[in-house]
C-alpha cells in the first residue's frame, strides 16, 4: 500500500471508530411507539389534565411531585426534541430539597394529545400550562425552560408575571430573532424534512450537536422516544405536528421582549452550544453566525442588564444532562429562597 493510500485508510478507520456509520443497537432498531408513547416509562407517575382548547377535547400529560408547604413550586418545561421525562435528575434533586415539581408534556409532545388541526403558539401552550397549574391550585411557580421550552417559559413569564416567581432559562433557543437572518420556510418545508428523517440521522444529529461527538447509554435512552416514533405507525401524524411547532419557533420570537420582563430572570448557558435553527437557509449576504452561545449571554444582558448570567464553559445544549453536578452548582443558587 502506498504511503498516501495508507494515510487515507488510517484517517478513515479512525473516523469510523469515533463516528460509526451504524450506531444503532438492536433494541434501537426495533423500538416503536405510538403517538402517546405507550410502553415508554416515565420516571414518576403520569396523570392527565383533560380540557377543551380550540374546540377540541385534549389531554395534557404531567408529573406532579408535591413539596413542602414553605417551598416554591418549580415548573420544568421541556425542549422540542424531548418530553418531560428527561427532567428526571433535576426533578429528583428539587423534590429532595422540598420543592414542589410540576413537569408537563405540552400539547403536541410526549404523552399528551397530538392534534394536527391546532394553532400551535407559545401563548396557547403557556395558557394550557397556566390552566394546569390552576387545576392543581398552584398560583405561582418558578418557571424553568430548556431549549424550545425556554421560549415557552419566557412567553409564560411575559403573559403571566404574577404567576411567575422567577424565570430560569437553560440553553434556550430564541435568543436570536431567526427571521432577521434566515429565509422564512412554511410548514410544508418542515414536513418534508421530517418525513426524510432516519433513526441513524437522529442519533448523528444529537451526538454531534448535543454531546460534542460523545454517545452513551443515557444519551441513547433520551433519543429513544424520537426513534420509536419515527419507526412507529403514527409517524405521518407526528411529523405534521412537529412541522407545525417548528413554525412557531421562527414566527413567534421572544428575544425582542426580554427588555419587558418584570420577573427576576436567570440565564444558564453551556457555552459550547451552537444550536442555530435555520442556519442552512440563511438570507443571501448574511454573514452573522447563529447559535454562538459563548456570545449570546452578553448580548441578552445588553437587552436587559438585570438578567443573571451563568456560563458553563465546555458544556453544550443540555448541561443538565451532560454534567449535572456542574449544572447544579449554578442552578441551585438561581432558585429563590423560600
Amino acid at each position: 500500500m502506498k504511503r498516501a493510500d495508507f494515510f487515507v485508510f488510517s484517517v478513515l478507520s479512525m473516523f469510523l471508530l469515533v463516528f460509526p456509520v451504524d450506531s444503532l443497537s438492536a433494541s434501537e432498531k426495533s423500538v416503536t411507539y405510538d403517538a402517546q408513547l405507550t410502553g415508554y416509562t416515565y420516571p414518576f407517575p403520569v396523570k392527565n389534565y383533560l380540557f377543551l382548547s380550540q374546540n377540541q377535547s385534549l389531554k395534557m400529560a404531567y408529573m406532579w411531585l408535591p413539596g413542602d408547604a414553605n417551598k416554591p413550586v418549580v415548573v420544568l418545561l421541556h425542549g422540542k426534541n424531548f418530553n418531560g421525562a428527561y427532567w428526571q435528575q433535576t426533578a429528583q434533586f428539587l423534590s429532595n430539597q422540598g420543592y414542589g415539581v410540576l413537569i408537563p408534556d405540552q400539547i403536541g409532545f410526549g404523552k399528551s394529545s397530538k392534534p394536527v388541526n391546532y394553532q400551535y403558539s407559545f401563548s396557547v401552550l403557556a395558557k394550557n400550562t397556566r390552566d394546569l397549574m390552576s387545576s392543581l391550585k398552584i398560583e405561582q411557580a418558578v418557571i424553568v425552560g430548556h431549549s424550545m421550552g425556554g421560549m415557552l417559559a419566557t412567553r409564560f413569564a411575559l403573559n403571566y408575571p404574577t404567576a411567575s416567581q422567577k424565570l430560569i432559562l437553560v440553553n434556550p433557543i430564541g435568543l436570536e430573532n431567526y427571521l432577521h437572518y434566515v429565509d422564512y420556510q412554511d410548514v410544508g418545508f418542515f414536513l418534508k424534512n421530517e418525513l426524510k428523517k432516519t433513526a441513524e440521522g437522529i442519533v448523528a444529529y444529537q451526538r454531534k450537536n448535543y454531546y460534542d461527538g460523545q454517545w452513551n447509554e443515557r444519551y441513547a435512552e433520551l433519543a429513544q422516544p424520537l426513534i420509536g416514533w419515527l419507526q412507529g405507525s403514527d409517524w405521518s401524524q407526528l411529523a405534521e405536528v412537529s412541522a407545525l411547532t417548528y413554525d412557531m419557533i421562527f414566527t413567534q420570537p421572544v428575544v425582542e421582549e426580554f427588555k419587558d420582563l418584570s420577573v427576576p430572570a436567570t440565564l444558564i448557558l453551556g457555552t459550547r452550544d451552537r444550536t442555530g435553527p435555520g442556519r442552512q437557509w440563511k438570507k443571501a449576504g448574511v454573514d452573522y453566525e447563529l447559535g454562538r452561545y459563548d456570545r449570546l449571554g452578553e448580548q441578552i444582558r445588553q437587552r436587559n442588564p438585570a438578567i443573571e448570567l451563568y456560563p458553563l464553559d465546555g458544556l453544550g445544549h443540555l448541561p443538565q444532562i451532560e454534567d449535572f453536578d456542574r449544572f447544579k452548582s449554578v442552578f441551585e443558587p438561581a432558585l429563590p429562597a423560600p
